[in-house]
């Protein structure tokens, strides 16, 4: 049986041509038509002629007449028997009848007149060109609404005249986001282009093939930069630190990072910076929510303990966003809407919020006012710590954080290596990169682990074996309320590793990142790349593609992580929440141990449960916030079943 075919654009257009046809056809024929032979009334004003007189049919006369003139000729000029004379006949008085016949035919002709037209030429036909010009315009808005969806089975989505794909992202964007553009991705088998307005710079190439993340990320690193367009809309943040830098500049300060990073005495700042605020902050605010039974922002009060403990490494300053009662600080509070701000960028036109720029308005005057906060912090902590450095220059200092690190740099003239706004620039970078990841991750990890009481028992079998194994060499044992894990030991919670890193696989911190080609291009799966354009590379879709992590990829599995016992890390280009290549994070050591030690100190003191009812879905940002936040509520472990 042969497979049944659809009308078609084709289809349509022509029976929308043959419909528009037979209506011209039809008001073209009352137009010429006269009135009193056809179903038709006349449109056309007629030239006024003189009524003619009204004849009658003379009456047969008696039968002797009709036989003298039986054998009468008529004349060409003569009328037939019974046809009219030629005098006029006087009218009779009508029947009832016959009145109410003609009282109704002039009813009908005086409508049809106003419907069809009257002497100053209105009506149904003077409307015929504004008939015609609706018709075309449905025909064509018909042909390319069809067209333009029959481009998602080519291009992955509809493509329509002038605006692209832009109505589809925009749909996209009152959803979430993240899971539309895994759709599309999955339907386009990991990589598909997307066509914005033509006046915009929202046309790029977005992907989630492992071999294409390999090949900008490692194989041709030198041709995919971060590029001018990200440089630029995040410039009046982040400036020329590390996060947007290309070429020398990020070499410069990746070297000098990666070199700090590495050494005895950061490593030492981290893990004392860490138990200080953990111990002396974090579980003092959580006991606190506990006692008075209230419910908690989790994800709030982890932000304020990652960007205490970064800023401690970043500028060696504490801002204090975890002391009691969680006040609000003001550098924080001008961190954080600057970020937004900036995000809202990569959303809006460029020559748009440039406009907005330098007129002051809108989104741009909020980041201006933001900028000023988060300057007037770090200048004041750079003037600072230059005055403590100059005054200590003699005696030597003992601090390992960033801002001393780089400030003691000295070039080859022997003058200071950077000027304040590029450390500045530096510090900012890491707050951001350092700020986020960590804390991200841990919200997203405690909404999990109340989805999977399952994975929480095993992480618990675990910190209750190291803790028996630590009380087993000291027999004198530590109170539980005061148990600090030691560095060995948080190394040794494997379990917990893969189920922190399989929360970063289903919600990784960063969960789009960006790149621009500087050269023609041809990624491994056949996507052709030109100069200049610029490629998404989507990790949250990564992580839900069944042809990377199989048929239960959307599952919470950290036995995938797993291998007899010991966890086993999979590639960078298959699990990129931490990125790869030359840009592999420089601190994701330290955010695993942060992340490992602060989960591991609240799971042994305390049951998280999320507020029933309470809405989790991801925010549009640099990172993967959670819209609402994460309320919740805690129990004490000797008062909860696990």
């Amino acid at each position: 049986m042969p497979a049944r075919r659809g009308v078609g654009t084709k289809g349509i257009v022509e029976i929308l041509a043959h419909t528009r046809d037979k209506i011209i056809k039809v008001v073209t024929a009352s137009r010429d038509s006269p009135n009193q032979n056809g179903p038709y009334l006349a449109t056309k004003q007629q030239p006024h002629r003189p009524s003619p007189p009204i004849y009658c049919r003379t009456p047969p006369e008696p039968s002797s007449s009709r036989i003298s003139h039986s054998h009468t000729h008529y004349s060409s000029h003569s009328p037939p028997p019974f046809s009219l004379p030629s005098r006029p006949c006087v009218p009779q008085k009508p029947s009832m009848s016959t009145t109410m016949d003609t009282t109704d035919v002039s009813r009908n002709a005086t409508t049809a007149a106003a419907l069809f037209g009257t002497s100053t030429g209105g009506g149904l036909a003077s409307l015929l060109p504004e008939v015609q010009t609706v018709e075309l315009l449905v025909a064509i808005s018909i042909f390319v609404t069809i067209h333009s969806l029959r481009q998602r089975r080519s291009q992955g989505l509809p493509t329509w005249p002038l605006v692209g794909m832009l109505p589809s992202l925009l749909l996209g964007l009152r959803g979430d986001m993240y899971e539309w553009i895994t759709g599309v991705l999955k339907s386009r088998g990991g990589t598909f282009t997307f066509r914005g307005p033509w006046f915009t710079n929202l046309q790029c190439v977005v992907t989630a093939d492992p071999r294409n993340l390999e090949h900008l990320l490692k194989a041709r690193f030198a041709s995919f930069p971060k590029g001018p367009y990200f440089r630029d809309t995040v410039r009046d943040l982040l400036g020329d630190g590390i996060f947007g830098a290309d070429d020398e500049v990020w070499r410069n300060q990746r070297k000098a990072a990666s070199l700090e990073f590495h050494s005895a005495g950061f490593r030492a700042l981290t893990a004392s910076s860490l138990v200080e605020l953990v111990h002396r902050r974090l579980l003092p605010v959580l006991a606190d929510a506990e006692a008075g039974g209230d419910a908690i922002d989790l994800q709030d009060v982890l932000l304020r303990l990652t960007f205490d403990n970064v800023c401690m490494i970043a500028f060696g300053v504490d801002p204090g966003c975890l002391a009691k009662g969680l006040p609000d600080i003001p550098f924080a509070r001008a961190f954080e809407d600057a970020t937004e701000a900036t995000t809202v960028r990569f959303l809006t036109p460029t020559a748009v919020w440039r406009a907005m720029r330098a007129l002051g308005v809108g989104n741009e005057r909020v980041l201006q006012r933001s900028l000023a906060g988060v300057d007037e912090f770090a200048y004041d902590v750079i003037r600072r710590r230059k005055e403590e450095l100059g005054d200590a220059g003699r005696r030597g200092s003992s601090r390992s954080d960033l801002l001393t690190v780089f400030t003691k740099m000295r070039g080859e003239d022997g003058r200071p290596a950077y000027s304040d706004k590029f450390l500045r620039d530096i510090c900012v970078n890491f707050i951001l990169a350092g700020r986020d990841t960590s804390s991200v991750a841990l919200a997203w990890f405690f909404w999990l682990l109340g989805k999977n009481r399952r994975v929480e028992e095993r992480i618990l079998e675990e910190i209750e074996g190291i803790v028996a194994a630590r009380k087993a060499v000291d027999a004198g044992g530590e109170v539980e309320e005061e148990l600090v894990f030691q560095p060995e030991e948080v190394k040794r919670m494997e379990y917990l590793h893969a189920a922190l890193s399989e929360a970063l696989r289903l919600y990784p911190s960063v969960p789009v990142d960006h790149k621009e080609v500087v050269e023609d291009e041809v990624f491994p799966d056949g996507t052709v790349l030109r100069k200049g354009t610029k490629v998404i590379y989507a990790m949250y879709t990564m992580g839900r593609m069944e042809s990377i992590w199989g048929d239960d990829c959307r599952e919470y599995k950290p036995e995938r992580w797993l291998r007899d016992g010991r966890f086993m890390g999979e590639s960078a280009y298959k699990f990129t929440a931490f990125n790869g290549g030359p840009r592999l994070c420089l601190g994701k050591d330290f955010a695993y141990y942060q992340m490992k030690f602060a989960a591991a100190s609240i799971l042994h003191r305390y049951r998280v449960d999320v507020v029933e009812g309470h809405p989790v879905a991801p925010k549009i940002a640099l990172t993967m916030y959670m819209k609402h936040g994460l309320k919740v509520t805690l129990t004490k472990r000797n008062k909860s079943r696990l």
